[in-house]
């Protein structure tokens, strides 16, 4: 008994300690097992839906490519703007140069937070005081500090020396001092430096022009009458990008450039065997901290010297970045909008399928798994080759934006940055829609999982999904509400960003919206299309989540198109009104692009038959002021003009005050919307920066309603002419007495080259142009990049959902329906979606454009009809594409009675 005990003990022992190893290595391989078990499953099933879903992936797979395409294009264009310089070509020769600092600055604090500081860059050149060139020459390892200043001038062939050809036409040129000529470098080729105030020397491409050599004569114009000089020399330079220049004695130039005290810039040349970084150091503890002015001092070296050249590259840069950057934000908007949409509908499509799965054992785990390893490879694929595509995409985008003087470069790195950012971004995008498309499904018990797979298509959204989209449509309608108490670039923020809001409310509150468009134009299908209308209508009331996924894309093109296509023409229109209404001038004089002189509207003036004549001087001023308790810097062109004779030529439409107040160098006229944002009125001062950084005081003598047009702050000329880079007026509007006085004016100017004389034009006077490179090129990218993207996008949607409904087509041929019954219902089907999709996009757009039309302009929104007529046409299009095209084959199955 004992030994019978004692050996069962022993068995049970020994059994006991097996089973529990046993089980402890056994559980750990069941997990394994378990894990394994649901990758061969999952991969199975991925492979096995590729294979037979191939079409409805293809949609998603062009989608997502066109989605990379489009994000590593902008990308490209965002890298190579950022390290963007202007080319270095007058000061190719210098080893540094010093100029002042072309930014200003604004420091408040909002309320409940830390002080911050808003930036801007000058429009014109703020220059340095001529003793900080004695102080840059003695700083240590600085061989010779020379200092530049330039002056316009035009160049036309005059009366020559013995044996000299003759003299040619008028064109442009830069004066410059001789000393200054070693900063480019230039050298001699022939003749002598100028000894003398009216000794030159010009470049070889100005001679060769004008015909001249040493000893001849040149006939060269500055701010006055034209006057002849004689060639001293010829000089040469290497450096081909330089421009034209006509080289004078340094005493010569300073008295020509009207501000001895000051210069332009300083062209620094070392001590050989320096370096850059030495030579920097050496010249910042040297130099004072401050310039002319309140304005900081900068030394320049390597590709940083073409700054102090082109003055306004860095502030077209500064222009063009936020543009940009919200553009790319829409295009992240879009694309990751168009990604979820078709990833949404490809998953949806499959319910049933995903559903039958779940009820016959599949576990959540592995369906889950299946759906996102099918989504990974076809997303994955698309990623990688649309961030290869976006690479000539971003350079075609590049090219449009690329303009003087500010080329954009393309590091070696930036095409693979580009291309692995938008895969990237698309990659982790994708996996997790897909996966919450999927939830509803997985997540049921395999019992209830079988009674979705017999019906399982449900049209209710998630009730997330719908307070989402509530709330979002709340807050668009806010936003649009907040610009019409707004004005300038906050109306416009205000107004975006309701655009954006309502875009992505429609997309989650798309079925619902389905529903309100199949009660609306349900009935007319019905009516108009006999037994096709009434499949149409029947098909559409019974998937309201599908038509509300095919309806999404139309009103995304639709919105964002209307809103970037009428914003502009919206204000151009408003301008080109106000400065059409203005204009009382009947000539305008132009000239070259260096401006016309200062002394040419006085000849005007007193030419017979003239009544007024004015200059229009342009340059900017700045405004610092707070948006929402934010600081914010806002540049505004401005016109100069001459007081007494702008009554005859310009008509502001004063509300307040007297415009011929506008005398001296304390005095403005302010538009009427913006004086009532600054709350000033006649009398009171604002304060502002000119052109240049130097701020003013200035007296408001007059208020008026045409701002849009002429501009919101117009000054004398003489304030603006001592803060401007060259004191040159780009038009003179001529008002005639008898309206015929264009002989007489061209005969008053016959000194001055280069200058026209033609009737007058409401762009002559607005304030802006109606149209710049930029602003086409912007366009260009805007809507044709971004909408092409969107209108792939209807085709995408609309073909995968087609796809999905072959087996409904085949059913409708099983129980009677012809051919041509089912190419009526999808034609229908077509017109139903196009119009909702249309109406509820042009709805989207108008709600915030009519916000920013009544605070901007104080009209309704505008858009030429020809523009919206083509939206329609290719919006049409594209929808019929989607829809007619890929079911196409569907119409043509035959009759399953006439295949037994």
């Amino acid at each position: 008994m004992s030994e019978r005990t004692g050996t069962s003990t022993s068995t049970a022992a020994g059994t006991g300690t097996g089973t529990g190893t046993g089980t402890g290595t056994g559980t750990r391989r069941s997990r394994t097992d378990v894990r394994q078990g649901v990758r061969r499953a999952s991969a199975f099933l991925a492979r096995r839906s590729l294979k037979t879903h191939r079409r409805a992936w293809a949609a998603v797979f062009v989608a997502t490519t066109a989605a990379a395409a489009l994000i590593g294009a902008f990308t490209f264009v965002l890298g190579s703007l950022l390290p963007a310089q202007p080319p270095v070509e007058r000061y190719a020769g210098a080893d540094a140069v010093v100029a002042a600092d072309q930014k200003v600055t604004y420091t408040a604090k909002p309320w409940g937070s830390e002080p911050k500081t808003a930036t801007t860059y000058l429009s014109e050149r703020v220059r340095l005081d001529r003793s900080v060139v004695r102080k840059a020459a003695a700083a240590d390892g600085v061989a010779k500090a020379v200092a530049d200043d330039s002056v316009p001038v035009t160049v036309s062939g005059g009366t020559t020396g013995p044996g000299a050809p003759g003299g040619a036409g008028a064109a442009s040129a830069v004066g410059r001092s001789w000393e200054s000529a070693v900063l480019t470098p230039y050298r001699l080729t022939d003749g002598h430096a100028p000894r003398t105030s009216f000794e030159v020397v010009i470049d070889r491409a100005l001679a060769a022009a004008a015909g001249s050599k040493p000893g001849s004569h040149v006939t060269l114009q500055f701010d006055g009458a034209p006057r002849v000089y004689t060639v001293s020399g010829v000089a040469d330079t290497a450096h081909r990008g330089a421009a034209p220049a006509v080289f004078f004695t340094e005493q010569r130039l300073t008295a020509l450039a009207g501000h001895p005290g000051t210069v332009d810039a300083i062209g620094i040349v070392a001590e050989k065997g320096v370096p850059a970084g030495t030579l920097r150091a050496s010249l910042a503890a040297a130099l004072p901290d401050r310039a002319h002015g309140d304005r900081g001092i900068r030394v320049l070296t390597g590709s940083e010297r073409g700054q102090a050249e082109y003055v306004g590259a860095l502030g077209a840069r500064g222009d063009l970045l936020p543009l940009l950057a919200s553009i790319t934000g829409t295009v992240l908007m879009v694309a990751l909008l168009v990604i979820a949409t078709t990833l949404s509908q490809a998953v949806h499509q499959r319910s049933g399928e995903l559903a039958l799965l779940r009820a016959v054992g599949a576990t959540p785990r592995q369906l889950r798994s299946a759906v996102g390893r099918e989504v990974s490879r076809v997303t994955g694929v698309a990623a990688v080759l649309g961030g290869i595509g976006g690479v000539p995409l971003g350079l075609l985008m590049r090219s449009l934006l690329t303009t003087d003087p500010l080329p954009l470069p393309v590091p070696v790195w930036l095409p693979f940055a580009a291309g692995a950012t938008a895969a990237v971004l698309v990659a982790l995008a994708a996996r997790p829609v897909s996966m919450l498309a999927a939830r509803s499904i997985t997540r049921l018990r395999p019992a209830a999982a079988l009674s979705a797979a017999r019906a399982p298509e449900s049209d209710e959204p998630g009730r997330v999904r719908t307070v989402f989209g509530v709330v979002l449509a709340v807050a668009g309608a806010g936003s649009a509400g907040a610009a019409t108490a707004q004005g300038g670039q906050a109306a416009a923020v205000a107004a975006s960003g309701a655009a954006t809001s309502l875009i992505i409310a429609v997309a989650l509150l798309g079925p619902w919206i389905a529903r309100v468009a199949v009660r609306v134009l349900g009935t007319p299908v019905r009516r108009l299309g006999g037994v096709s209308g009434f499949l149409a209508a029947r098909s559409a009331t019974a998937h309201h989540r599908r038509l509300g996924a095919a309806i999404t894309p139309i009103v995304l093109v639709v919105a964002f198109v209307c809103v970037q296509l009428a914003a502009g023409t919206t204000l151009e229109r408003a301008a080109g009104r106000q400065a059409a209404d203005a204009l009382r001038a009947d000539l305008v004089v132009t000239g070259p692009a260096a401006g016309i002189p200062s002394d040419a509207a006085e000849a005007v003036r007193r030419a017979p038959g003239v009544s007024a004549a004015t200059g229009l001087l342009r340059s900017t001023v700045v405004l610092s002021h707070r948006e929402a308790g934010d600081p914010a810097l806002d540049s505004f062109p401005v016109l100069g003009v001459t007081a007494d004779q702008l009554s005859g030529t310009l008509d502001p439409r004063v509300t307040a005050g007297d415009p011929a107040d506008l005398t001296g160098r304390g005095t403005v006229a302010v538009g009427k919307d913006r004086a009532d944002d600054l709350g000033a009125g006649v009398g009171d001062t604002v304060r502002l920066r000119l052109g240049d950084g130097t701020q003013v005081r200035l007296r408001v003598v007059a208020l008026y309603e045409r701002s849009l047009g002429l501009g919101e702050f117009m000054l004398p000329r003489e304030t603006l002419a001592a803060h401007v880079s060259a004191p040159r007026d780009q038009q003179i509007l001529v008002r005639s007495t008898d309206g015929d006085a264009a002989s007489a004016v061209r005969r008053a100017l016959a000194p001055y080259e280069g200058v026209r004389v033609r009737a007058a034009t409401a762009d002559d006077v607005r304030i802006s142009p109606s149209s710049s490179d930029q602003d086409d090129a912007l366009i260009i990218i805007g809507v044709g990049v971004i909408g092409g993207f969107a209108l792939l996008a209807v085709v995408s949607t609309l073909a995968l959902i087609t796809v999905g409904r072959r087996p409904e087509f085949r059913l409708l041929r099983l129980v009677g329906a012809g051919r041509g019954q089912l190419l009526r219902m999808r034609v229908l089907e077509t017109g139903l979606v196009t119009v909702a999709g249309l109406t509820i996009g042009t709805l989207v757009a108008a709600i915030p454009l009519l916000a920013f039309a009544l605070t901007t302009t104080g009209s309704l929104p505008y858009l030429p009809p020809a523009q919206y007529g083509v939206l329609t046409l290719t919006v049409t299009a594209a929808a019929a594409a989607g829809t007619l095209l890929p079911g196409a084959r569907g119409g043509r199955f035959q009759n399953a009675v006439d295949r037994q």
